[in-house]
């Protein structure tokens, strides 16, 4: 029998224990940060496009009024992804977030089969499990007191 409880893994370097300690509590904000901000990247095309293009590009695709969901999108790529990496009302733009990409992968892609929809399925799951989770430590929510 070893020394370690039951329930912590077993660590490949024993030597780091002391890194692995320090830095424990940061994996959930390198989540929150990177999802967060690879909305970026999404959303600076729509910018660039202008949202004539993408209500159009929108109602191309099914998404009536495309005006309507052009807006939300860019709204949520934009304003939603700095609060998530900011962790400040995290819940509700994770949840929208989760709500758009499923509406996208299968609204939109699922059409196009499930090569062309993977990758948005898996954003939308990752946007889900940090809804669940919240702001989390290193957070603006848990700042001012609420996991909102």
């Amino acid at each position: 029998m070893t020394a370690r409880a039951s329930n912590e893994p077993k660590l490949c370097f024993p030597g780091l224990a002391g890194f692995y300690a320090a830095v424990s509590d940061l994996w959930y904000p390198m989540i929150r940060i990177v999802a967060g901000a690879t909305l970026y990247s999404h959303v600076l095309p729509k910018l660039h496009a202008g949202p004539e293009a993408v209500a159009a590009s929108m109602a191309k695709s099914g998404f009536v009024p495309g005006f309507l969901f052009a807006y939300a999108a860019i709204f949520f790529e934009t304003v939603g992804a700095t609060c998530i990496v900011l962790g400040l009302f995290t819940r509700f733009f994770a949840a929208a977030l989760a709500i758009e990409m499923a509406a996208i992968c299968f609204g939109a892609m699922l059409p196009q089969g499930w090569l062309r929809m993977e990758p948005t399925f898996i954003w939308g799951i990752l946007f889900f499990a940090i809804a669940l989770r919240g702001g989390g430590p290193y957070s603006l929510d848990r700042a001012i007191g609420k996991e909102l």
